[in-house]
């Protein structure tokens, strides 16, 4: 996967699969500290010790429709790749935590992607699930989620078109406030 967004659709779809009814996704951007890490934690039906051993390796999956499970692996390469890592821990009943870092400047650090967008679909596609999205840059924070907007919106539907696109660059203006902020940032 060449984009951190990606790999967040990804992991948000195993969270789906595994049950969750909130899933929580945080990205937080530190030049200063050269990092950037990424954690999706959810409430879903979690893993067994064994299993979450594994969940990294290509060559195990819990799915039966396929062999082999590739978006645990990419994303641990790719945090490797960019001077990073990924860990993963998981309570039966309780749920799964990925987190994942990379190196900010590190020339193999896939570059974030569309994110908003990404946020943007998940809500869309998945309006009973709890989404909660928080962005972090150098320690300000900012975050959105799908009960917020239920509420706000009221009897509109938070599957209409227009409240998406309107969900999606509300994203990118708060995050792109936040890194004006930020000194330093465009050398990245």
């Amino acid at each position: 996967m060449k984009e951190i967004a990606l790999h967040i659709l990804d992991i948000t779809q195993n969270s789906i699969r595994a049950g969750a009814d909130e899933i929580r996704i945080t990205l937080n951007e530190s030049v200063t500290d050269d990092l950037l890490s990424l954690t999706i934690a959810d409430n879903g039906k979690g893993m067994d010790q064994e299993s979450c051993r594994r969940a990294a390796d290509p060559w195990f999956t819990s799915r039966t429709t396929r062999k082999v499970g590739m978006g645990l692996p990419l994303l641990k390469m790719n945090a490797g790749l960019a001077g990073g890592g990924m860990t993963i821990d998981s309570t039966q009943g309780k749920g799964t935590t990925v987190d994942a870092t990379f190196r900010y400047s590190h020339v193999d650090r896939p570059p974030l992607g569309d994110v908003s967008g990404t946020i943007a679909l998940m809500i869309l596609s998945n309006p009973s699930i709890n989404i909660v999205y928080s962005h972090i840059c150098e320690g300000t924070e900012w975050s959105i989620s799908t009960r917020e907007i239920k509420d706000a919106l009221g009897e509109e539907a938070v599957t209409d078109l227009t409240i998406v696109r309107s969900i999606r660059e509300i994203i990118n203006e708060n995050v792109a406030e936040m890194r004006n902020f930020r000194k330093g940032y465009d050398k990245y």
